[in-house]
């Protein structure tokens, strides 16, 4: 008779034959962060670095237009202006037909006045601007300007470069593109940097470069410490470019209006008492002025007799002044006042959001802040194709860029995951159009390659 089995060989057998315990779910999840960055970061970087250098360009357009249009934007300083009825006459005059659509009034002793002029076909873009000396009542120039911000030409020209490559709506898809897996890109590499640096050395987290030899792993650190000093910038530049574009936009504008975050208007829904009766554009800015409405303002003249002026603040600088007010067209009361103190937080929060995008809010500190952020976003592109061909075969040589990283992360996934996975997917897919367009297009080509892989081993 054998004798029994110990007690101590009973357990070991059984555990043996105990499956080995399934990964944590980060465990599971990274080679599926990792091959989708490395996609996204393949494919999508071309896209990015436009959106970076051209948006770098356009930051530091105020310069560009005041050393281009000195001329039309200052003007030497006196003490006495003319009405500013009378400059509206003079800059209607310059364009005969021409109808003033808005005033922009000189703010300081040295600026000129801006009048707006309607455009003949009434669509939204770039209105002809008349330039007038308030002082000795010359026309100084005429151009066309843009937005709130007044823009120049040569601002207008490098703005559209950044949003569409001049291209029409159809180049607006390459920068929702970039803006959409900006912040995909940016936390998936977050993520496996934390992981990898954290088994490390803290310093490592955020030194580039520390610790580490010339080569691939060189370069890796580069880029990935340098994203996360890049972090919080790259997901406000994403999160407020996706407000500008076609598709997440426009979902972000019906999210907007269903929570109430939309900036409030003022009323001009009261007719004037006296149709027909103007107090006149000075009147209308003086009684704006007792309102609180200082700096710089925009007085919109409405297009028939009835309706009341609208004036509003338009300087984007902090502290933000975007308080809005109705003049009655007949007395110069006004009617209705809406404060930005008064505005939603959301609304707030968009404001200064687009405002930083475009480097207004805080003047020079934060041109120069957008000018680190984009010139750095450069270079994790740069260093991350170098990682790209790092990661290729160096052989009798030759080189040549990496493969992509291995298939069947998802499959390999537990159901919970999975189903998680494809609901966050789907989700982030309907409020962000081209990012879940663009996400199927590259699964798709990439089944395909897939599918020629394995057909030609075997048809050779």
């Amino acid at each position: 008779m054998e004798p029994a089995p110990s007690t101590t060989e009973t357990a070991t057998g059984r555990d043996s034959e105990r499956p080995p315990p399934r990964p944590g779910a980060w465990a599971q999840l990274r080679p599926l962060v990792l091959r989708l960055h490395f996609y996204a970061g393949v494919l999508v970087a071309p896209f990015v670095l436009v959106a970076a250098v051209s948006g770098l360009l356009y930051v530091w357009t105020p310069q560009i237009e005041n050393a281009l249009y000195a001329d039309q934007l200052r003007v030497p300083a006196a003490e006495e202006s003319l009405p500013l009825s009378e400059q509206v006459r003079i800059a209607e005059a310059e364009v005969p037909g021409s109808r003033v659509d808005s005033v922009r009034p000189a703010t300081t002793p040295e600026d000129s006045t801006r009048v707006l002029l309607a455009r003949p076909d009434g669509a939204s873009g770039p209105q002809p601007t008349v330039f007038v000396d308030p002082h000795a009542g010359e026309v100084l120039g005429v151009a066309e300007t843009y937005g709130t911000s007044g823009a120049m030409p040569v601002r207008t020209w490098i703005d559209l470069l950044h949003r569409e490559l001049h291209l029409g709506e159809a180049g607006r898809l390459y920068s929702e593109l970039a803006a959409s897996w900006l912040w995909v890109v940016a936390l998936g590499g977050f993520a496996l940097w934390v992981a990898r640096a954290r088994r490390r050395r803290a310093r490592r987290l955020l030194v580039p470069g520390a610790g580490t030899a010339p080569g691939r792993g060189r370069t890796v650190s580069l880029h990935a410490a340098t994203g996360v000093w890049l972090l919080l910038g790259l997901l406000m530049l994403s999160a407020t470019g996706l407000t500008w574009s076609k598709y997440a936009g426009a979902n972000i504008a019906d999210l907007r209006g269903e929570m109430s975050w939309t900036t409030p208007a003022v009323a001009t829904d009261t007719p004037s008492a006296n149709p027909g009766v103007d107090a006149g554009l000075d009147a209308v800015l003086a009684s704006a002025r007792e309102a609180g409405l200082d700096g710089r303002v925009s007085v919109e003249v409405p297009g028939d007799h009835a309706s009341p002026y609208v004036v509003t603040q338009i300087e984007r600088s902090w502290p933000t002044r975007a308080d809005s007010a109705a003049v009655a067209q007949d007395t110069a009361e006004v009617t209705d006042v809406v404060r930005f103190a008064d505005h939603p937080l959301m609304a707030k929060l968009s404001r200064w959001g687009v405002d930083v995008h475009m480097g207004v809010l805080f003047g020079v500190p934060n041109q120069i802040l957008l000018t680190a952020v984009a010139g750095g976003l450069v270079w994790v592109i740069v260093l991350g194709y170098r990682m790209w061909w790092q990661r290729g075969p160096v052989r009798a040589g030759t080189a040549g860029p990496g493969r992509p990283y291995p298939r069947g992360s998802f499959l390999a996934l537990s159901w919970p995951l999975r189903a998680a996975v494809v609901v966050f997917l789907a989700a982030v897919g309907w409020a962000i159009p081209v990012l879940g367009a663009s996400l199927l297009l590259f699964l798709l080509v990439d089944t395909v390659a897939g599918w020629r892989g394995r057909r030609g081993p075997r048809a050779g």
